[in-house]
């Protein structure tokens, strides 16, 4: 098992709602982050503040030359010395770019530059964001590591041609590739336009909430549970030295997506209401999601444990908000 304290590991996607939850998680262990952040971003006011977090101004369209700038000003990192890579950043997630094959291909490109700085800056351990959607549509919802991949939209496709390209450059190095498939993260700070944050935000205040029939089986974990997983793994790293894996980061509670909804609406008082069946789906419609967690628990040797119940993880989210469940205006 791998000490994080001192260990130097570079980011992409700090400012990202698992990038930077993932960096917290890091730098409690002690480690010292590099995080790659364009200037102009205006999520740079969420970056941690901790003194190991070191930010590095650049893009991934130039993620070499904004690494070999930085070795003035942070000299390790241009002796071979680093630890790690963790590529969380990924252009075009909107509705507006998510199916658009220049905007994703242009994210497969970028991405295997930070692969390869990563080799040339001797990193032993890449690691990066997948997605569920890569599975595509499976039978009954059910995804494992093993299975074959049919994804159906832009992004999709180009998270698993960087996977499936990222792969073999990986062991030709013998450098150790974890590619974390995410399933549905919440947490405080997530995209508005996700489901937790829409419903924990409208129902305190009274408001209506217009939703799928919600009738296929879904599947949440809370975004300090999915961090620390990847803090897990890389701790674990040095006993799978130079091999290739899939990872599905999810929790192990998997409900119909009605039982979700219901709960929350209790933990808002009641307040407010839901309108099922009136809500336009994605283009690839209302899929179960099941997902299995075997790699997870053996690639951290059995260490790994969810901490966040969903009840938990709600309530936080509640309690952060300015208006808090239970109040009306």
């Amino acid at each position: 098992m791998v000490e994080l304290a001192g260990k130097k590991i570079i980011m992409t996607g700090a400012t990202g709602f698992i990038g930077r939850n993932t960096a917290r998680q890091l730098l409690e262990a002690g480690a010292q982050v590099y995080a790659l952040v364009r200037p102009e971003s205006r999520q740079r006011s969420l970056l941690p503040t901790a003194p190991g977090f070191h930010e590095i101004p650049g893009d991934l369209a130039h993620v070499r030359e904004a690494l070999e700038a930085a070795k003035h000003q942070y000299p390790s990192l241009g002796n071979g010395s680093l630890d790690a890579f963790l590529h969380f950043a990924w252009g075009g997630v909107n509705r507006g770019e998510i199916d658009s094959p220049e905007v994703q291909e242009r994210n497969v490109d970028q991405s295997l530059s930070c692969l390869k700085a990563a080799h040339d800056f001797g990193c032993r351990v890449f690691m990066d964001a997948g997605s569920r959607v890569e599975y595509g549509i499976t039978e009954d919802g059910v995804m494992s590591e093993e299975m074959a991949c049919r994804p159906v939209n832009a992004y999709g496709k180009a998270k698993l041609a960087f996977y499936e390209e990222a792969a073999p450059l990986c062991r030709e190095w013998g450098m150790t590739y974890e590619h974390l498939r995410f399933f549905s993260v919440y947490g405080p700070g997530d995209h508005p336009w996700s489901i937790i944050s829409t419903l924990t935000r409208e129902l305190p205040l009274g408001k209506t909430v217009s939703l799928s029939a919600c009738r296929h089986r879904w599947n949440f974990m809370d975004v300090e549970d999915a961090s620390r997983a990847v803090r897990e793994l890389l701790c674990h790293s040095d006993a799978f030295e130079g091999q290739t894996h899939v990872v599905n980061i999810a929790s192990t509670d998997t409900r119909v997506l009605r039982e979700f909804v219901e709960e929350i609406h209790g933990l808002c008082g009641g307040l407010g209401s839901l309108e099922y069946g009136t809500f336009v789906q994605a283009k690839e419609g209302a899929l179960s999601i099941c997902p299995q967690t075997k790699a997870l628990i053996d690639l951290t040797e059995g260490a790994w444990k969810e901490k966040i119940s969903f009840q938990e993880g709600i309530l936080r989210i509640l309690a952060s908000s300015p208006q808090k469940a239970g109040e009306s205006q």
